[in-house]
């Protein structure tokens, strides 16, 4: 071969011109044979065996050729076009032979259809070339759709994917983890589309939802055995996310109960992989890598939350995703694991938004919106709000933070605090209308009021005994004391005043002003020691 500068211009580069015609070759002559295979049937042209027996005699023809011209100097670009182009037209044939003419059981079509693409990566095994790989799946997937639209098309799409999984295990060849599972990925999304707005075709949903389950299956397998030996293989991983997406649309073909069955299992397993690559010791002998552990992780969390959507009506749907978010939140805490603490505060924050849609701060002072909306259910969404937090709270504590976080730990307890507060108020007025009293609203908001002050008072206190231990903590626990202690007084004189009667509003009154004159008193005294002391 000649050399060539690196000024040299592309048009004058022998080898960018060649691929470029060759993989211009590979595309028109795979379009003749489709058009030999489908638009000769549709104009009458020749009869289906002819049609038939050209393809796989040209297809077969080129494969020859192709090894032919490898060998030769210089025939490695002509070789693998010519050879690529054989193996997906007798691909093509086969499937032309299984879906228009019907010549074949579909078992043994794919089966033929399994042996052809094995052919094909088995020489570009032999031959070391990803182009080789890339182009017989790339060109059997993208016109397969042309000679058959029927759901026998999915099936050949992932024996295609199939086929490549053994490659991968010996190649690094990134190009062909894409060709291979998104052929497969897009076509099967188009069938639950199909599925899902052709009431027609509702009979149909189990293949899809088996073609979904293999899609998923391939894209798992694959990725684990492959990231076995390369744990820096990203693309791997990529493709295996890609390959979930699938089995996450098709739970919402189902009714309740098998759509519950179906995301279920698919997050059990997914968390079962994201677990695996978590846990240190689990993770040193599954040799799952941390990129692969997170993937599955994102892709578990959307299955669980389809479990939670499905599982739940309006007024439970917060209690499930504060349930997840509790043990994301406890996983992160424990492993100090950045990925599940982001998803466990999605989740709670989800659960936090579902939950504000039917406990909004109106619902929460009008008797009348609080007596026909809340309930036991709602009080128990609150109750765990609160878990939510204290597991939040205890996750930082145990977090490695920088000495410049404070700004942002101050940031994120102003924001818990105003939220237990809020889920405090929940709580005791959702008890109190639940109980079914005349008072039950009036007596909630007394005790919420009472609740916040109770709370300021222990924050007070706990800031007090580490006057002299940690600083940081008792400015943060005195800084939040009193300013719950404000928020308290607000709504005693703001709201209690005027809502509150009789008994009620003289209970509130006087436990906030013990309260206020317990932590006053301590307060006072512990200043005094310090001063004393010092």
């Amino acid at each position: 071969m000649r050399p060539q500068s690196a000024g040299t211009p592309w048009w004058q580069r022998e080898g960018v011109i060649s691929r470029m015609l060759a993989v211009a070759g590979v595309g028109v002559t795979l379009v003749g044979v489709v058009m030999l295979l489908v638009l000769a049937a549709q104009a009458g042209v020749f009869g289906p065996v002819p049609r038939v027996v050209a393809g796989g005699v040209f297809s077969a023809a080129l494969v020859a050729a192709g090894m032919r011209v490898f060998g030769r100097a210089g025939g490695r670009v002509g070789g693998i076009a010519l050879a690529a182009t054989g193996f997906a037209g007798a691909y093509l044939d086969v499937v032309a032979m299984t879906a228009m003419y019907e010549w074949l059981p579909r078992v043994g079509g794919l089966a033929l259809a399994l042996t052809i693409a094995a052919g094909g990566v088995a020489l570009a095994l032999k031959w070391n070339a990803q182009a080789l790989a890339v182009l017989v799946v790339a060109g059997a997937a993208l016109l397969a759709p042309v000679v058959t639209s029927e759901l026998v098309l999915l099936g050949f799409l992932i024996v295609l994917q199939l086929t490549c999984v053994p490659v991968q295990l010996v190649k690094d060849w990134p190009a062909l983890h894409i060709v291979r599972t998104v052929p497969a990925v897009l076509a099967t999304l188009l069938y639950v589309a199909i599925a899902g707005f052709d009431s027609g075709q509702r009979e149909r949903v189990h293949w899809v939802l088996t073609a979904a389950v293999a899609v998923a299956a391939i894209g798992l397998v694959g990725t684990l055995l492959t990231v076995r030996t390369r744990p820096g293989d990203r693309i791997a991983t990529l493709a295996f996310a890609v390959s979930t997406v699938p089995l996450l649309a098709v739970a919402g073909l189902f009714d309740r109960a098998p759509s519950m069955i179906v995301a279920g299992a698919t997050a059990a397993v997914l968390t079962t992989v994201a677990v695996l690559a978590m846990l240190p010791k689990l993770r040193t002998v599954t040799r799952i890598p941390a990129h692969t552990g997170i993937a599955a992780a994102v892709a578990g969390a959307f299955a669980l939350l389809e479990v939670c959507v499905q599982a739940t009506r309006v007024q439970t749907a917060p209690i499930a995703l504060f349930l997840v978010a509790i043990g994301y939140l406890g996983v992160a805490g424990q492993q100090r694991n950045r990925v599940a603490a982001i998803i466990g505060a999605l989740f709670g924050l989800l659960g936090a938004l579902t939950f504000m849609t039917r406990v909004d701060p109106g619902t929460l002072a009008s008797q009348r919106l609080a007596e026909k909306y809340l309930d036991l259910p709602t009080a128990l969404a609150a109750v765990l709000a609160l878990a939510v937090l204290a597991v939040a709270a205890w996750g930082l504590r145990r977090a490695a933070t920088p000495a410049g976080d404070d700004t942002v730990r101050s940031l994120l307890g102003l924001g818990g605090g105003v939220a237990a507060l809020y889920a405090v108020t929940a709580v005791t007025v959702s008890i109190g209308v639940a109980t079914g009293a005349t008072d039950g609203f009036l007596i909630g908001h007394s005790a919420a009021t009472i609740g916040w002050m109770a709370a300021a008072t222990a924050a007070l206190l706990y800031g007090l005994r580490n006057l002299t231990r940690s600083t940081a903590i008792a400015k943060l626990a005195l800084g939040s004391g009193l300013l719950v202690t404000a928020a308290a007084l607000a709504k005693l004189f703001l709201f209690d005043l005027a809502t509150l009667d009789g008994l009620v509003r003289v209970a509130a009154f006087l436990v906030v002003g013990v309260l206020l004159l317990l932590a006053g008193t301590r307060y006072a005294r512990a200043f005094a020691e310090t001063t004393t002391g010092e």
